[in-house]
């Protein structure tokens, strides 16, 4: 979402039982979730994912599901449980690479409005974990709130950006998190101080098995054109150094703090080096992009490739940043 660039992905509930259950099991959920949810509410089979992710790629989910609130979460995730089949939860679908085979089992999304509000109270502001991290900045702009600046350049969500501990400029948002709600995986809902979450660089553990549905961030007081001239220094930072291209954002993690994997790679001359129409960014090297009809395979294997090279000449294993989800 990252994100970082990440994307609010986490999968959860158990694997299947044996590949001859899954017929029947995805059957009986649909028409549970068919008879438990409104008749609004999207359910679809075999849902493409390519143009859900913010990359391009990738195959169907088995089920899709975008439930119409905390309520409806809930009800989709006992469901799921109940039947036995595994959930995966998807954001914006930025940091996220699907395979071409797509995700077996339920996908759901967390883009119904229900879960994009934004509302502000004083010093805090009050976000479910579909809003876009840039409308959460914006809105800290208008209301005088400095500290959420950095969020406005990561292109994920809410939920993503927390699951992930994403961060930009300097800042990670559980920097400014003051309260995590998140739904167990019995669709238990559960508020905890966001200090006591364990985050860490990249990553949120209780967010690995639970699923964040919201949080309150907490902004300080500022004179806008203040906020707005740091919104628009790390705007054209970001664009002057980052591809427009349909990336997931960058793909591997830095090895250390004082060591970007885009370095090592630019190091290596491997900008613009192609897998089909997957190509290292000639813009920034630790993004990989889509030409345009680039498959998952594609990305995987330009991933592999350009891993070994900076194996082979520096002896350091990068490990991705990106979410690599689904079947081949």
């Amino acid at each position: 979402m990252n994100t970082l660039r990440l994307d609010p992905s986490t999968t959860l509930a158990p694997e299947w039982v044996s590949a001859a259950d899954r017929s029947l099991q995805l059957s009986d959920l649909f028409a549970d979730l068919r008879m438990s949810l409104q008749p609004t509410t999207p359910l679809r089979r075999d849902e493409s994912l390519a143009r859900r992710t913010t990359l391009r790629v990738g195959g169907p989910a088995d089920v899709f599901v975008e439930p119409a609130g905390e309520d409806e979460l809930a009800t989709v995730l006992e469901l799921a449980r109940v039947h036995g089949v595994p959930v995966f939860v998807l954001g914006r679908g930025s940091n996220l690479l699907v395979r071409d085979g797509g995700i077996r089992g339920l996908v759901v999304s967390m883009q119904h409005p229900e879960f994009c509000r934004i509302e502000v109270s004083g010093e805090r502001i009050d976000v479910g974990a579909g809003a876009y991290l840039r409308h959460v900045a914006n809105t800290a702009r208008d209301a005088g709130l400095a500290g959420l600046e950095f969020l406005e350049g990561i292109p994920g969500s809410v939920g993503g950006a927390l699951r992930m501990n994403a961060g930009a400029m300097g800042s990670w948002i559980f920097d400014v998190a003051e309260t995590l709600r998140y739904v167990t995986r019995r669709g238990d809902r559960v508020a905890i101080p966001a200090s006591e979450a364990g985050a860490r660089y990249r990553g949120c553990p209780l967010l690995v098995e639970n699923l964040a549905v919201g949080a309150v961030l907490l902004g300080k007081p500022a004179p806008r054109t203040e906020i707005l001239g740091h919104m628009t220094a790390s705007n054209q930072k970001r664009w002057s150094s980052q591809p427009r291209q349909p990336s997931a954002g960058c793909t591997f993690k830095n090895p250390r703090p004082d060591l970007p994997a885009g370095r090592l790679i630019d190091g290596l001359g491997l900008k613009g080096t192609r897998v089909g129409d997957a190509m290292v960014s000639d813009v920034h090297a630790n993004f990989f992009v889509n030409l345009g009809a680039a498959t998952a395979r594609d990305v995987l294997a330009l991933i592999e490739l350009v891993r070994g090279r900076v194996r082979e000449a520096n002896g350091i294993e990068l490990e991705t940043e990106v979410e690599i989800v689904g079947e081949d």
